[in-house]
């Protein structure tokens, strides 16, 4: 979806400044904020990619004047509610009021370091060949979804090359809604800056971006 998020490309946000020496968590509330957040997805109540779009459907003022985690404790509560795991009393109470719904599983502390270091395969079986192959060009469909993609809008409509094609993988424009996994292709394309920015843009940049099949036509 064209949110707050899909910020690639955009001017008037001013330059990016990179903290020196940045911590990983800026306050202790972060560390548990990161912590539910990971424990809540362990328990398979929702997959991945519906993580991804309940912190990109925020409207757009309030996302952009949040911080990282305020970002995924906001996201986090919108699926809690509309999975039933909390209701709109207990987050204005602060406390439980009915007992628990169940859910699939739960992961233990002692677990964290392991599912940490394994991290979530999102590769499938191939079923079908790829439709493209290294040096093909192709084009990005200009397609704007209301619902998720991880297609960036800067990239949409332009003309890029095929560098690799890596095997199958789950589509979140699918998988964030309900609507299983359908595994696609995968794809590197690189662009130039040129073909995203227009002649102005600087003349040695590539851009490198993992789509998926359908997001692609021949060019």
């Amino acid at each position: 979806m064209n949110g707050a998020q899909d910020l690639g490309g955009m001017m008037g946000f001013g330059p990016i400044v990179p903290e020196k020496d940045e911590p990983v968590f800026h306050s202790s509330w972060e560390k548990r904020a990161m912590a539910v957040t990971l424990a809540m997805g362990a328990t398979g109540s929702w997959p991945l990619d519906a993580g991804r779009y309940a912190r990109e459907t925020l409207p757009p003022a309030e996302y952009l004047s949040s911080s990282y985690y305020e970002i995924w404790i906001k996201g986090l509560t919108k699926l809690m509610l509309a999975s039933g795991l909390v209701s709109e009393a207990e987050l204005a109470e602060g406390r439980a009021i009915e007992p628990p719904r169940p859910v699939k599983r739960v992961m233990k502390a002692a677990d964290v370091p392991a599912a940490l270091l394994a991290g979530t395969r999102c590769d499938r079986p191939v079923t079908r060949p790829a439709r493209f192959a290294a040096v093909d060009k192709v084009r990005a469909r200009n397609e704007h979804k209301i619902t998720h993609t991880r297609l960036p809008r800067y990239a949409r409509g332009h003309v890029g090359t095929i560098v690799e094609a890596h095997t199958m993988f789950v589509l979140p424009d699918s998988n964030a809604h309900g609507g299983g996994e359908n595994p696609e292709w995968l794809y590197t394309v690189r662009f130039t800056g040129t073909e995203l920015w227009g002649p102005q843009a600087d003349p040695t940049l590539t851009v490198m971006l993992d789509l998926w099949e359908s997001y692609l036509d021949p060019a």
